[in-house]
């Protein structure tokens, strides 16, 4: 399922992380009140009406200085339009209509995509007057509202939503269709490198210089009785090592790579460990439903004694937790050490994605399972399930029908996750369970 990208776009301090915080309900972005402060990675998943997209706050790409802000904020704004599906153009009532407003708007005008122009920290009365202004920017979708509040940001959604076409959530797996593997993570890591080595051929341009690779790639492999599609993605990277706008092309790219893709193959660097970025992306792709895999490239170059390699797993699923029920392996791509592993692997967890598990047998465990550990009583209800079934969905999805369905309670949502896990194999693969009315 290709995902839907929305890009935000504006000046600085005109409130996009705090909106963008709003859309992904939760606080990611540093907010403060000092232009330039988003340094943060900016994406994740909104979800509005049953239709999830990729939401991207542009201002984590902004460099500093006041010379560099105009240049910098018109090559973000054009990428958006090359990029996004869609465009959010974000102003502020407080100062109104600015040279700089005026400037991205004749950019955003001149494209096809749909722009919707977000009028901000329009809380009161007065300011939805002054706001009027702003239509003469000659836009088509207007919204006043206030990111800080939240006031007027449902009527944004919906308007998004409106035009997000509907995917089907419960898509039908096509069996004819080639496993898709995309190998993600941050520069330097040896993306290239690993595709190279699978390969057998240098196919794309492996050099030193972080982000190198700035498109993705696809690759059909047919060798030794297996295919599939290898999809290499520009390097994800942080900002402080990149002063060029490169960064938020290749975090595009990336999010499309991790939508195309059915299993992620995120590489990491065994010296450096497990970063914020990588485990953003880690949980980026478990959000949408991909199956994982975890490899831990240049081991040939890390010290090594009796236990290193399962101390080493050990910290790295206390990181990953809740979902760290995902195979790790310990790789060299330079020596060509356990590369032919990654593929078995990889096809594993591509397997395990596909599991449908038969329902006698589903609830043969399962209602066992619950029997031994009853999910524990709610303002004197006690909860019955009676029948689990799985839901005919991409991402294995399993239906558990009860009295109470909204009573039941997270540490229990988990129990039941670990005991499916425990019984039938869904490694590497995020597990979903809903709660319905019996």
């Amino acid at each position: 399922m290709p995902g839907f990208t929305v890009a935000i776009v504006g000046r600085p301090n005109v409130g996009k992380s705090t909106f963008f915080n709003r859309m992904i309900e939760q606080r990611k972005a540093i907010v403060e009140d000092t232009p330039g402060v988003t340094r943060d990675r900016q994406y994740g998943v909104a979800e509005w009406s049953g239709k999830a997209f990729n939401v991207i706050d542009t201002g984590g790409f902004v460099a500093e200085g006041k010379d560099i802000f105009e240049p910098e904020i018109r090559r973000q704004v054009m990428i958006a339009i090359e990029e996004a599906h869609a465009v959010i153009f974000m102003t502020d009532v407080v100062t109104g209509v600015t040279d700089l407003d005026a400037a991205v708007a004749d950019m955003l005008r001149r494209s096809t995509k749909p722009v919707f122009l977000v009028v901000n920290k329009v809380d009161n009365g007065t300011r939805l007057l002054e706001a009027t202004e702003f239509y003469s920017l000659g836009f088509e979708h207007n919204h006043f509202l206030s990111s800080i509040s939240g006031s007027g940001t449902g009527e944004l959604l919906d308007d998004i939503a409106s035009i997000i076409p509907d995917t089907p959530e419960e898509e039908a797996i096509d069996e004819q269709a080639l496993p898709r593997f995309a190998i993600i993570g941050q520069p330097n890591v040896g993306k290239s490198s690993l595709l190279n080595a699978l390969l057998g051929s240098e196919r794309t341009i492996v050099s030193e210089i972080a982000g190198t690779t700035r498109d993705t790639i696809h690759t059909h492999y047919k060798l030794f009785q297996k295919e599939f599609i290898l999809i290499d993605t520009a390097g994800i990277r942080r900002k402080a090592k990149v002063e060029e706008d490169l960064e938020f092309y290749s975090v595009i790219r990336a999010i499309k790579a991790v939508d195309e893709a059915d299993v992620c193959l995120l590489l990491i660097d065994a010296e450096k460990g497990i970063g914020q970025q990588d485990l953003n992306i880690f949980s980026l792709a478990s959000k949408k439903g991909k199956g994982i895999l975890l490899l831990v490239n240049k081991w040939d170059l890390v010290a090594k004694e009796t236990n290193t390699a399962r101390d080493y797993e050990k910290e790295l699923r206390q990181r990953l937790a809740p979902f760290n029920d995902v195979p790790i392996l310990f790789i060299s791509v330079k020596d060509k050490v356990r590369i032919f592993k990654v593929i078995e692997t990889a096809l594993e967890v591509y397997d395990n994605r596909k599991r449908k598990v038969p329902t006698s047998k589903l609830n043969d465990i399962m209602l066992k399972a619950i029997e031994s550990y009853h999910p524990p009583v709610v303002r004197g209800n006690s909860i019955k399930v009676k029948y689990v079934t799985q839901l005919p969905t991409v991402v294995p999805s399993f239906a558990f029908f009860c009295n109470y369905p909204d009573d039941i309670k997270t540490p229990y949502r988990n129990y039941l996750e670990n005991k499916l896990r425990e019984n039938f194999n869904f490694r590497g693969v995020p597990v979903r369970i809903f709660f319905r009315k019996k």
